[in-house]
């Protein structure tokens, strides 16, 4: 074995062991702490990439989502004043028989007329009302088309108001000055009456349509989540009980290399030893 006080092998080897030892300890530490095995592009950089992507995926797809709660929210304020008018619509065909006898006093057919403005009233107002967060599409809107987003792509979901006003309003706000024939007409099958009365129970059901739409766009995107949650997870999260054991090994590895560096580093002391007398 040769000796030399220039160049010491044996503490070149173990200082280059202990760098090594103190990157795995950073390294496995930067896991540990921020809970991500791929935390950057440094730890993978292929993985990282694809993780971003996933991640815009799963935003996107949570966007939508919040999109669609809002058509949700607009589409059951919408049935529900549809519910009401519907409600008051039977109302007004009972008392629309009673308009339609001949033989009402003045007084009595007075009194069903001031009922039935009331209930015209009524339904005006809960057109007028059915907005949701600023939007209105029974208030006769300019555009009946109605386009939300349907999902992370940008799709569009689209569904058509209805005019109200129009359709409903208009035609039993009248009802207070119908004469007793009037008043049959309007109960026949193609009467005004009857017809109102159909379009409307029409439209509940297109509306209830389309709140099912949603409510399972919602429930599909929220899947698409967790599904793209979960494999996100499996590229770039950390085993925490894996690292966890390995963060004891390197911290007993990197004494055991600072020991073995010291008595490496004392190597050259023993040359002390051929010059003493």
């Amino acid at each position: 074995m040769s000796f030399s006080i220039n160049t010491n092998t044996g503490a070149m080897i173990a200082l280059q062991a202990l760098n090594d030892t103190t990157a795995d300890l950073q390294a496995t530490q930067k896991r540990i702490s921020t809970g991500y095995r791929v935390a950057d592009a440094r730890d993978d950089g292929a993985a990282f990439a694809v993780a971003e992507r996933v991640r815009g995926d799963i935003a996107a797809n949570q966007s939508a989502n919040q999109q669609l709660g809002s058509a949700q929210g607009l589409l059951k304020v919408t049935s529900t004043a549809l519910q009401n008018i519907s409600d008051r619509l039977q109302q007004l065909q009972g008392i629309t028989v009673k308009l339609a006898d001949s033989t009402l006093t003045n007084s009595q057919r007075s009194q069903y007329q001031a009922q039935v403005k009331q209930l015209a009233n009524n339904m005006l107002s809960f057109i007028k009302d059915a907005s949701y967060n600023g939007t209105n599409i029974l208030n006769d809107p300019a555009s009946t088309l109605v386009s939300v987003v349907n999902d992370g792509t940008g799709a569009y979901y689209t569904f058509n108001g209805y005019k109200a006003v129009t359709n409903i309003y208009n035609v039993v706000s009248v009802a207070n000055a119908w004469t007793a024939g009037d008043a049959a007409a309007a109960l026949t099958a193609t009467g005004a009456l009857n017809s109102t009365i159909d379009s409307t129970l029409t439209q509940m059901n297109n509306f209830g349509s389309y709140a099912n739409y949603v409510d399972a766009q919602i429930t599909y995107n929220n899947a698409v989540i967790d599904a793209q949650t979960t494999g996100l997870g499996a590229l770039v999260d950390a085993d925490m009980a894996k690292e966890s054991a390995k963060l004891q090994a390197m911290q007993i590895r990197q004494q055991l290399g600072t020991q073995a560096l010291g008595i490496a580093n004392q190597a050259p002391q023993v040359l002390l030893s051929l010059f003493r007398g």
